[in-house]
């Protein structure tokens, strides 16, 4: 029976470890890049126009102008994430980023009583965490 150094079998462990995690962490990107990809598709659709109501409280209600604008910016932010998963894909800042992201979605939904938005207090533009400008 041939003598194997256990540094040698330490080394092939990795490897085939990193072989493993090349390919998760390939399938999780493409993964992400599809359903960030139809987040945008709605996104675009949102700020184009093309969508005329949404559904507030149950209630349909028409998109103004201001919603339109930040559905826009919510366009651009998932563009920008889409494009940072592209090159390179650390879980850690892309968790970040879909934090950031929901709380824009969070922004363009929330309105007041006088059909205004609302500022989030933890929205990007309040808080010192990395948004769209």
């Amino acid at each position: 029976m041939p003598k194997i150094s256990r540094n040698l079998m330490i080394l092939r462990r990795v490897r085939v470890t990193r072989r493993s995690v090349k390919v998760d962490t390939q399938r999780m990107r493409s993964k992400t890049m599809m359903n960030l990809e139809q987040l945008f598709d709605l996104a675009i659709l949102l700020a184009k126009g093309e969508v005329k109501t949404q559904t507030e409280n149950g209630k349909t209600v028409k998109v103004t102008l201001k919603q339109r604008q930040m559905w826009a910016r919510i366009a651009a932010y998932i563009a920008q994430i889409m494009n940072s998963i592209a090159s390179g894909f650390d879980e850690r800042e892309i968790d970040t980023q879909l934090d950031v992201l929901e709380r824009l979605v969070n922004e363009a939904k929330a309105k007041t009583k006088n059909g205004k938005t609302q500022e989030d207090p933890s929205s990007p533009r309040n808080a010192n965490s990395q948004g769209p400008s």
